[in-house]
């Protein structure tokens, strides 16, 4: 089944045309006039990277020239068409999944030495004893201090095979003390709930952080335990969520509505319109759901903020969201790299698209999404400006 997703405001934007990777045949025999006359648009860029290759009087890294070329593409489409380059994949993909192979820390680089700010619960880190604030310095025999890493060669250093064994050399300041630690890197999952916990006798709190294939499964395990704790009514907490899967947005929003009401619509630029509905399936049907979003809430949270807006249900809290409104579906190209291309717009149960103007190009776009900071919208009510255009009745009366 092909998914589609909702990429959030921080992941970084390539770009690709389909084409520059399907080869063209070599015929240098052709005249330009030829060339530019009878071939098509993409038989062009293809024929350009074969001639640089083969001809161009000096060695040239043509992989590093289709990345911006194709960059170049996208960025004339939209803000979140995106080209993923084959070495960008694994993470990519690892971020919308349940789980990846490693150790299981958060870190940061303080100064010149990896500090560990949390283990993952679950992890080989946690399950053998690894602190937060525990300095590593050592992985096998590679010197991590003092090296000037990214963030990625640090990553890659401390991933590798499922069952496989790395030795850590830990500093740990509160015993001011200096040992080795042995771990088995394993499966550690990636949550994305946060917490979950009651916060008054009848409501409960949850903070979800993605919508990745596991998210739903996670957040059914949450609910079921809240209810059984007396939660009668719920906060969902979606602030700084960036989205992800649509089909899982469509299956949360599901258990708040009752059977057959519309969760959304996209429309593709052949008008064909797709609608969903929700089922019988339920779970917290005509109870109290609050939703709270803020300025990097995104595309999938938008779309449970609008699902249970547009239906009566619930109640929206916070800030204005981030205001996406477009559907990418993930679209592989043929050597390990993808692109998520736009596919369709979605539109609200009463017919609203929440996505922002993006005609003046992506960095006109991002730079109006921050003039809501200058302004000082993001830390006073008082400073929020809404054009009479953008008010809103629901159906019931809000």
């Amino acid at each position: 089944m092909k998914k589609s997703y909702y990429i959030g405001p921080a992941v970084v934007a390539f770009a690709l045309a389909l084409g520059i990777f399907v080869g063209g045949k070599l015929h240098f025999d052709d005249t330009p006039e030829k060339f530019f006359t009878t071939n098509s648009k993409k038989d062009k860029l293809n024929r350009l990277i074969d001639y640089i290759d083969y001809e161009y009087v000096d060695e040239v890294d043509t992989d590093s020239i289709v990345d911006v070329t194709v960059n170049n593409i996208l960025d004339k489409l939209d803000p979140h068409s995106v080209y993923i380059p084959k070495d960008e994949m694994e993470r990519v993909n690892e971020n919308m999944k349940g789980d990846f192979v490693g150790i299981g820390i958060n870190f940061y680089m303080f100064r010149d030495t990896i500090t560990v700010t949390r283990t993952i619960k679950g992890g080989p880190s946690q399950r053998r004893g690894l602190r937060p604030g525990d300095k590593i310095l050592i992985a096998d025999k590679d010197t991590l201090f003092d090296q000037k890493l990214s963030n990625d060669q640090i990553v890659n250093r401390l991933k590798g095979q499922e069952g496989s064994e790395v030795v850590l050399t830990v500093y740990r300041k509160s015993e001011n003390r200096t040992f080795k630690m042995r771990l088995k890197r394993d499966h550690v999952p990636i949550r994305s709930i946060d917490a979950y916990y009651m916060i008054r006798p009848d409501m409960g709190y949850m903070r979800m952080n993605r919508f990745a294939e596991s998210t739903f499964d996670e957040f059914e395990d949450a609910l079921n335990e809240l209810k059984r704790n007396g939660a009668e009514k719920l906060v969902l907490d979606l602030r700084d969520n960036p989205g992800g899967y649509l089909n899982v947005a469509e299956e949360i929003a599901d258990v708040f509505l009752p059977k057959n009401r519309l969760i959304l619509f996209t429309k593709n630029k052949k008008g064909q319109i797709d609608s969903t509905f929700a089922t019988s399936r339920g779970g917290f049907e005509d109870k109290a759901v609050y939703v709270l979003i803020n300025e990097r809430s995104a595309s999938a949270s938008e779309i449970i903020a609008g699902a249970l807006q547009d239906n009566d249900v619930g109640t929206i809290v916070g800030r204005r969201s981030f205001g996406k409104g477009l559907v990418q579906r993930e679209m592989a190209l043929g050597d390990g790299s993808a692109v998520r291309l736009t596919v369709s717009r979605y539109y609200t149960p009463t017919g609203r698209s929440i996505q922002r103007e993006y005609e003046n190009g992506t960095e006109d776009y991002y730079h109006r999404y921050m003039q809501r900071y200058h302004r000082g919208e993001l830390g006073s009510a008082d400073s929020i400006k809404v054009a009479d255009s953008l008010k809103f009745i629901t159906p019931g009366g809000k």
